[in-house]
């Protein structure tokens, strides 16, 4: 029976923790995960080499550090290791628990990644929008200035159309009125000499 559950307590930890398997010197080599229960000094020891670790790889305390999470994942293979000698039971619930965390993880990178693409198309996006906007402005002050141009030529224009019709009025009053002062005094000329004229057949 004690074999017998020592085979399935490696059966579990080769399935659990796959053996490693490469080649040297022309030769196969594999390694598996040890079956040899974990003492209270192992788990110390497991604890001072993660901080080591993590010192020595120059991890990061807080935010995203792919470092710090294999260090980690690999602590946490070790603690499962551990458990599943002394219960296999418990050593396959720990390895749901662990497919599932890592399965969120890489669902949050996902997710992270698509933000991050979708951000810089936006910035993207939002910087053609400033470079077309940038370019609509330029043409329309362009249109401006050639539109004030045109403005400013028609005012000129009016102002010496404007100019002529005054002058050009200017000298029409005067025509008129030496016209009429011409008539007036051809007028009186003519009414003096009818009046000569008449004057002496009266008396």
């Amino acid at each position: 029976m004690e074999q017998q559950k020592a085979q399935q307590t490696d059966e579990i930890l080769n399935s659990i923790l796959p053996p490693r398997e490469w080649t040297e010197n022309g030769q196969l080599w594999v390694q598996q995960v040890s079956s040899t229960p974990a003492t209270r000094l192992d788990v110390v020891n497991l604890q001072e080499q993660l901080d080591m670790k993590l010192q020595q790889r120059q991890a990061r305390e807080t935010g995203i550090c792919p470092v710090r999470r294999e260090l980690y994942s690999q602590c946490f293979d070790e603690l499962i290791r551990q458990v599943t000698i002394e219960c296999a039971e418990r050593g396959l619930l720990l390895l749901r628990v662990r497919d599932e965390i890592r399965m969120t993880i890489a669902a949050y990178q996902t997710l992270y990644e698509s933000s991050v693409a979708f951000g810089m198309r936006k910035a993207l996006q939002a910087e053609q929008g400033k470079f077309d906007m940038e370019k609509k402005i330029d043409e329309l002050e362009g249109e401006k200035r050639d539109l004030e141009r045109q403005v400013n030529e028609l005012k000129a224009k009016c102002e010496a159309i404007e100019k002529r019709e005054a002058e050009r009025r200017s000298v029409e009053e005067k025509k008129h009125t030496e016209e009429i002062q011409f008539l007036k005094r051809t007028n009186q000329q003519l009414k003096t000499q009818l009046e000569g004229i008449i004057a002496p057949k009266k008396s």
